[in-house]
């Protein structure tokens, strides 16, 4: 496969490079922090920032949310299929 981008310095508006399913845990960092995170399932999403914030948002399937997310919370996360990009 020819990537005619791999010399290029992706920026947080540069599409994700990088998929991973998560399981929700209090207590567990992600291994990289989020551009955004997708859904498979709505509901709620419990989580901690990069910048150590928490908080709980809605998502909806097909609708990546932008956010930068060092942690995904179980408790109180409802949304089920989680994928963080990066």
């Amino acid at each position: 496969m020819i990537d005619l981008f791999k010399h290029n310095v992706p920026g947080l508006e540069s599409p994700a490079t990088y998929l991973k399913n998560v399981i929700p845990d209090d207590a567990t960092d992600l291994d990289l922090a989020s551009r955004a995170i997708a859904v498979g399932t709505e509901g709620f999403v419990n989580l901690i920032t990069v910048d150590g914030s928490t908080g709980r948002i809605f998502a909806v399937p097909g609708a990546p949310f932008p956010i930068r997310v060092r942690r995904i919370l179980a408790t109180g996360t409802t949304a089920t299929d989680i994928v963080v990009l990066a």
